[in-house]
């Protein structure tokens, strides 16, 4: 298996250009076969440094499937909760509010209700202990039940449920090879020069909800590198990133357009309009996406560090993410 020509030249374009710092490519078929590209820099300012194949880039939302929605299927086939257990059962500070009677499926999903989260100010709120505390215990305006609205919120509470159960920090959780909490800055990818951390972050979470909580959480704080990634894909399309029933749980069809882990295929979606019904996938902030295409027999993952040297930026990644997908499948599907 070769990566397409045409695939390469959009990614070769925007590197040489330096519109996009870096880009990790790897696809991978249903019998194992695998293809890479890498190129462009892990990091442009204040130094330059090559992208490798070894670099981790951070993650961002992939940490949902990836992390924290597996999991929760992993300790559902563990008899330590349901999926349609309500929120208060394993938050009893939720009790007694509308919170409280979400349940599980629903964060999942992005169904409850919960809003979205955006740029909650929780460095202002404490230590980690304190924002963990306090996270539950907030008046959220929910909105209506099934209405789909994508909620860091969700997964956040989703990871403190994570918590408890386990009795251990996400932080401690056992992970496969190629993903970690904690990457050696040297070997990172660099995201943005951040006004207020006053830095350009390498090695440490982007997004400023898990930075406040010391890295780890239910919505961000992932890492992996393009191998690590790819193998997840992988997984996915060959079976055994979960048991049978967990991972076919995972992937069941659950409401607009959602699974318990994933985006289904759709008008629109960042996979591309050549996936297959059958298709389903997930993006991250800072420029990263998995996708796997059962019936076409592919899977792939698109890692950029789109964020870097700032989060304003030119490129439309959702339509780079479509062209990279409809190229790979017109000539490898």
């Amino acid at each position: 298996m070769r990566i397409p020509e045409q695939t390469a030249r959009l990614l070769r374009a925007l590197t040489d250009s330096r519109a996009l710092s870096g880009a990790a490519l790897g696809v991978v078929g249903g019998a194992g076969e695998r293809a890479t590209l890498v190129l462009g820099h892990a990091q442009l300012v204040p130094e330059t440094r090559v992208l490798t194949p070894a670099h981790w880039f951070d993650l961002a939302s992939l940490t949902k499937p990836l992390l924290t929605a597996r999991e929760v299927l992993r300790a559902t086939g563990r008899g330590q909760l349901d999926l349609d257990d309500p929120l208060s059962v394993h938050l009893p500070e939720t009790g007694g509010r509308a919170l409280g009677g979400r349940t599980l499926r629903q964060l999942l999903s992005h169904s409850s209700g919960v809003p979205a989260g955006g740029f909650l100010p929780l460095h202002e709120w404490g230590d980690p202990a304190t924002i963990r505390a306090r996270l539950p215990l907030e008046p959220w305006e929910l909105g209506e039940v099934g209405a789909v609205e994508y909620s860091d919120l969700g997964y956040l509470l989703l990871g403190l449920v994570l918590e408890r159960v386990t009795g251990r920090p996400l932080g401690d959780f056992e992970l496969d090879a190629g993903l970690t909490f904690f990457p050696d800055p040297a070997q990172a990818v660099a995201t943005e020069a951040c006004p207020w951390r006053g830095r350009v972050m390498r090695g440490e979470v982007h997004d400023e909800k898990a930075f406040a909580l010391g890295g780890p959480a239910g919505h961000a704080g992932l890492f992996g590198t393009l191998d690590g990634v790819l193998s997840q894909a992988e997984r996915l399309l060959r079976g055994g990133w979960l048991g049978a029933a967990a991972q076919a749980a995972a992937l069941r069809p659950e409401t607009g357009g959602q699974t318990l882990a994933f985006v289904q295929a759709q008008p629109g979606w960042s996979g591309g309009s050549l996936c297959s019904p059958s298709a389903y996938g997930h993006t991250g902030f800072t420029g990263t996406g998995l996708w796997v295409d059962p019936e076409r027999g592919l899977a792939w993952t698109l890692l950029t560090n789109r964020v870097h040297p700032r989060r304003q930026t030119s490129i439309d990644i959702q339509a780079l993410r479509r062209a990279v997908g409809n190229t790979l499948l017109a000539h490898l599907g």
